[in-house]
C-alpha cells in the first residue's frame, strides 16, 4: 500500500510541477496565471490537452513546438520530474501526518523559486508572502498561537541576520552581494525551524554555491550567482534527514 501512495504522491508532483512552471515564468512577466491557456511563447499556439501531459508530452513532441517546431526546454521535464520525486519523498518522510503538509507546501515552494530565480534572478513578494501567511496558519493550526509567534520571532531573527550579511558583503565587495529575496526567503524559511538549524541551512547552501559559483566566474565569466536554489537545496537536505537543534549541538560538543 505504502508503494501505491508514493506512486500516486510522484503522479501529484508531476502535475503540481507543470502547474509552478506556469506560476514561476508568468509571475516574473507580469502575465495572467489563468488566461491565456497554455501555449508556445514564439507562435502562441494554443496547446492541446495531449501536448500537456508532464514529461510524456515532452518525449512526445521531442522537445519541439507541435506547430513552429521551436525548442521546448529541457527545464519543464526536469522541473516536473524534479517536483515528482519531492512529493514522494515528502510521503515517504513523513506519511499521513501534519508534517506531510508542510513537507509539501515547502517543496511547492522550493520548486517555484527554483523557475523564478534560475530564469528571472528573481524571487517574488507574491510567492514569499503567500507562503509565509500559509506556513503561520500551519504553525497555529499545529503548535498553537504562543509557538507560532515564537516562530515568527525565528524567521525574524534569520531576516536580521541575512540583512546584515547582505549590508557586510555590499561593503566588503563594493556591489550587491545578496538579493532582497534571499533574505526575505530566509526569513520565511526561518519560520519553519530553529535558528540554529537556519544558520546551518545557510553554512550548507553556501558551501553548496560555492563551486557552482566559481564555475559561473570562470568559465561564464557571469558574477550574477541566483542563490534561491543554493538555499532550498540546503534546506531540502535538513527536512528530509530530519536534523534539529539537538543533533547540532551533540555535533558541536563531541568536536
Amino acid at each position: 500500500m505504502e508503494v501505491f501512495f508514493i506512486i500516486v504522491f510522484a503522479l501529484f508532483g508531476l502535475v503540481f510541477g507543470s502547474f509552478f512552471n506556469v506560476v514561476g515564468l508568468r509571475l516574473c512577466k507580469g502575465e495572467n496565471l489563468a488566461f491565456p491557456g497554455s501555449h508556445c511563447p514564439k507562435c502562441n499556439h494554443m496547446l492541446k490537452y495531449y501536448e500537456l501531459v508532464p514529461v510524456f508530452s515532452y518525449i512526445f513532441l521531442k522537445g519541439r513546438c507541435k506547430n513552429c517546431k521551436e525548442k521546448i526546454s529541457i527545464m519543464y521535464p526536469v522541473i516536473e520530474m524534479f517536483t515528482a520525486v519531492l512529493f514522494a519523498v515528502c510521503y515517504y518522510v513523513y506519511g499521513f501526518t501534519p508534517e506531510l503538509f508542510l513537507g509539501l507546501l515547502l517543496c511547492s515552494l522550493f520548486i517555484i523559486i527554483i523557475v523564478t530565480d534560475l530564469n528571472y534572478y528573481i524571487i517574488p513578494d507574491s510567492i514569499v508572502i503567500t507562503f509565509g501567511i500559509l506556513i503561520f496558519i500551519y504553525n497555529i493550526i499545529t503548535k498553537g498561537i504562543l509557538d507560532a509567534a515564537t516562530y515568527v520571532l525565528f524567521g525574524f531573527i534569520m531576516f536580521l541576520f541575512m540583512f546584515a550579511l547582505m549590508k557586510f558583503g555590499n561593503f566588503l565587495f563594493k556591489e550587491e552581494s545578496l538579493g532582497g529575496g534571499d533574505i526575505k526567503l530566509m526569513g520565511i524559511l526561518g519560520m519553519t525551524v530553529k535558528p540554529l538549524v537556519s544558520a546551518l541551512s545557510l553554512t550548507l547552501a553556501a558551501i553548496i554555491a560555492l563551486p557552482c559559483s566559481l564555475f559561473f566566474l570562470i568559465k561564464k565569466k557571469d558574477k550574477i550567482i541566483p542563490f534561491g536554489p543554493f538555499i532550498v537545496a540546503a534546506f531540502i537536505i535538513l527536512i528530509f534527514t530530519g536534523i534539529d537543534t539537538k543533533d547540532i549541538i551533540d555535533f558541536l560538543m563531541r568536536m
